[in-house]
């Protein structure tokens, strides 16, 4: 009998999309599966087992075998996990990996991860992969932390473009000067924004913050996609915020734009 993962990665490799269609996954936190054509991208996977975890991971590192390309945000655990990584990349041997230029060398040296499957990326990037090109813009958590010596951003969103789809996965990101401007450049289909918001208590525990549900509906508000997906609420106790607060706020003030609250583990196909 087939557990939970495995039953998840035949799936997302069993579907056949036509153009103008993706498949997604959420595994929890900010972690999605995402297939566009043929490619299976997995975003910010997060598959460490952890005593903080409020549930265990949907597909276990070891079952994760179909990887094309594996995302990392920035290097916070729940979006680099480096422990996992290594695995991540012996069960799918041809992933490539994608992650700001700011870590890339610290991560290649801890996991041994060959240089030449680590794609290191910056603001106003944009590289291929098989048949998804990946941009970068830089994401503010909860501050840019721009170096001005190297020009390099540590956290980075990514938008994804393929068979006739484009989505925007912010990374964990608070509004900044300038976002809205830079997201304009894409129609987007599919944004995947975090609210579970920020404050002091928080932040005085090193639990760095993110959008708030009014703000993640605010910019979603302003470069209006086809579909806008909460995330980064789910994980943690004590970090998280009730979705449908976001879904209620949606619906009276943006009603023309829709909003999806998914269920873990469970593949949706976008149109």
């Amino acid at each position: 009998m087939q557990s939970t993962g495995q039953k998840i990665v035949s799936e997302l490799n069993s579907i056949n999309l036509k153009v103008g269609q993706a498949a997604l996954c959420w595994l929890g936190q900010h972690s999605f599966a995402l297939k566009l054509g043929k490619t299976i991208v997995y975003i910010d996977p997060y598959l460490s087992p952890s005593s903080h975890r409020l549930f265990a991971p949907p597909v276990p590192a070891e079952e994760l075998t179909n990887a094309d390309i594996i995302t990392g945000s920035h290097d916070h655990t729940d979006h680099i996990d480096r422990k996992v990584w290594p695995t991540l990349a012996a069960k799918s041997p041809n992933a490539v990996f994608v992650l700001p230029k700011t870590v890339k060398d610290s991560v290649q040296k801890e996991t041994g991860i060959p240089e030449n499957r680590l794609k290191g990326m910056n603001d106003g990037e944009t590289i291929k992969i098989k048949d998804v090109t990946i941009s970068a813009i830089p994401a503010a958590h909860e501050f840019l932390d721009y170096d001005e010596k190297t020009g390099l951003y540590p956290h980075l969103g990514f938008i994804f473009e393929g068979n006739g789809v484009t989505l925007y996965h912010s990374g964990d990101c608070c509004i900044y000067e300038g976002i809205q401007a830079k997201l304009r450049k894409w129609k987007i289909d599919i944004a995947m924004l975090p609210i579970n918001g920020r404050d002091a208590e928080r932040y005085a525990r090193n639990c760095i913050g993110n959008m708030t549900y009014q703000e993640a509906a605010d910019l979603a508000g302003t470069i209006k996609p086809s579909l806008t997906i909460p995330a980064h609420y789910d994980m943690f106790k004590g970090n998280s915020v009730d979705p449908q607060l976001f879904i209620d706020y949606m619906k009276v003030k943006y009603p023309t734009l829709k909003t999806m609250l998914m269920e873990h583990g469970k593949v949706i196909i976008y149109n």
